[in-house]
């Protein structure tokens, strides 16, 4: 009955091991792994999400630079337009700027063709009322010189 009676006393004492653990070592122990799962299963969620998040973030990232290429693309083309069109004014402006000029330089020549013609009327002029008085042998009075040379002047 000994051995019986050990054999009883470890089963109880066994017994109220396991109740004892099984009351105040258990829960802390199941709580700590049931935590430690929820941490895992929340911390792979966030993997999850901070993925899908990436992908959306590359996809919009994608989007921006496609958009920011073809705006940089049409300010290009919109600069190149006005440069073609301030070459084009420019090239405008400087004929006819170059024009002016000619027409200037045109009318300064008929000008001073006209006063060169008008000066070399009055010298015919002088010449032939001296030639004429030589022949003559006298002189004429300044009234008549004048209007002979305001005539011949006006029929050259």
């Amino acid at each position: 009955m000994n051995m019986n009676a050990t054999l009883l006393g470890q089963a109880i004492a066994f017994f109220l091991f396991v109740v004892f653990c099984m009351k105040y070592v258990w829960p802390p122990i199941m709580e700590a792994i049931e935590e430690r799962q929820k941490k895992i299963a929340d911390g792979l969620a966030a993997a999850d999400r901070a993925a899908k998040d990436l992908d959306l973030a590359q996809a919009n990232a994608s989007d921006q630079l496609k958009e920011a290429k073809r705006a940089a693309s049409e300010l290009i083309e919109q600069a190149n337009k006005r440069k073609a069109q301030i070459v084009d004014d420019a090239k405008i402006e400087a004929q006819a700027e170059r024009e002016k000029i000619l027409a200037q330089g045109m009318a300064e020549i008929e000008a001073e063709r006209n006063r060169a013609r008008d000066e070399l009327r009055k010298q015919v002029a002088t010449l032939a009322v001296i030639g004429a008085e030589k022949i003559i042998g006298r002189s004429i009075d300044m009234e008549a010189q004048t209007d002979i040379l305001n005539k011949l002047t006006a029929e050259l």
